[in-house]
């Protein structure tokens, strides 16, 4: 009976790690789902095909056109709106299937990253395998995923009457609420993991929090460089319209506007960010190696500094060739990349979650 009973805490921390186990490859398959989600998102966006399908239906739209008949219901919706008299006036129904395939899957691929998040929750939960204090973090996520929902139609909504595209404010906020669901998807992953070495020091976790926080700003430029099409102009590095600062960057009125309307402007504060997010991840490198040579912590500051050089290359690349859609499409992702290593560095100067069984052992 003593035996027994001094086992049991050896015999609930192995349940507990265990169950983290199950819980994190569950997260990393939904990191999975919503990098293919971003992607396809992204495809949309470079297509034109975001306001192929005008109305919101999230039940009956997971079912596509399946004869003549609805496909020239579904095309007679798609001409009451700008974008078709404006722009694609005379379009032929295979073109309109092209761009309304890519808006489908990418509606389809959101259905479904809300039901990989919400019925492996459910389970873990009624089987006791969400461990206190990390349900509310779940829960939290979970809800961000339907206000992304919401958001995603509001801005689709912003493109159907007076415009031929959806607002670059809105597209922005569709995009960052995205790439912060990530964020919180990966940072409370790797809060499960287990670490090899203790936490890292305050000013290093601060500084690794900063770069996520850089990266996250830097995504958000990025979606109003993408609804403003502000890469397809200015297409030269290092200087833009002939000079390391352009001119002509405050010309709208009030003086706010340019930063958010001005594609000029827009792209030089893209810019500065990208040079930004590169000084930092090279300062937090050299620091962190000088701190604590020969550490995971180091290693991690140095590989997250090297996804930046080649997400800073990626950029250049895309600008140079006037945003071909290969090009652009692997900016976006590998800017996920970044995002999601430069969380679980963060995550991993902090060290994992404490066990909820965490006892001392002893000999």
């Amino acid at each position: 009976m003593a035996a027994l009973s001094a086992a049991t805490p050896y015999v609930a921390r192995d349940r507990d790690l265990h169950n983290r186990a199950l819980v994190r490859g569950w997260l990393y398959a939904v990191l999975l789902v919503l990098f293919a989600l971003v992607l396809v998102g992204g495809a949309t966006r470079l297509t034109e095909s975001g306001l192929s399908i005008t109305e919101w239906q999230p039940i009956h739209g997971v079912i596509p056109p399946l004869n003549d008949a609805e496909w020239q219901e579904e095309f007679q919706r798609y001409q009451q709106i700008p974008q078709y008299t404006e722009l694609n006036k005379g379009m032929s129904i295979e073109a309109f299937k092209s761009i309304f395939w890519w808006e489908w899957a990418h509606r389809l691929l959101a259905r479904s990253v809300g039901l990989v998040f919400a019925l492996p929750l459910l389970f873990f939960w009624v089987s006791r395998r969400i461990e206190r204090g990390l349900g509310p973090k779940l829960v939290g996520i979970l809800l961000l995923g339907g206000l992304q929902g919401a958001i995603g139609w509001w801005m689709v909504a912003s493109g159907l009457v007076d415009r031929v595209s959806v607002s670059q404010y809105r597209l922005a906020t569709h995009l960052t609420l995205a790439a912060l669901i990530f964020t919180a998807t990966m940072v409370v992953a790797r809060g499960l993991a287990p670490h090899s070495e203790p936490a890292a020091d305050r000013s290093t976790q601060r500084v690794a929090g900063f770069i996520v926080l850089l990266a996250l700003v830097q995504i958000y430029l990025g979606g109003l460089v993408a609804g403003l099409d502000a890469g397809l102009s200015y297409n030269t590095w290092p200087l833009m319209d002939g000079k390391i600062i352009p001119g002509d960057l405050l010309i709208l009125e009030p003086a706010w506007r340019n930063f958010f309307e001005s594609p000029k402007t827009v792209q030089f504060i893209h810019r500065l960010g990208a040079y930004t997010v590169f000084a930092v991840a090279l300062w937090h490198m050299i620091a962190t190696r000088r701190r604590l040579p020969g550490s995971t912590h180091a290693r991690r500051a140095t590989l997250l500094f090297v996804l930046v050089l080649v997400q800073a290359s990626i950029g250049i690349g895309t600008l140079l060739m006037q945003v071909p859609l290969h090009m652009a499409l692997t900016h976006q992702g590998f800017a996920l990349i970044v995002l999601g290593f430069a969380a679980a560095h963060w995550r991993g100067t902090k060290g994992a979650y404490r066990l909820p069984q965490d006892v001392v052992l002893r000999s």
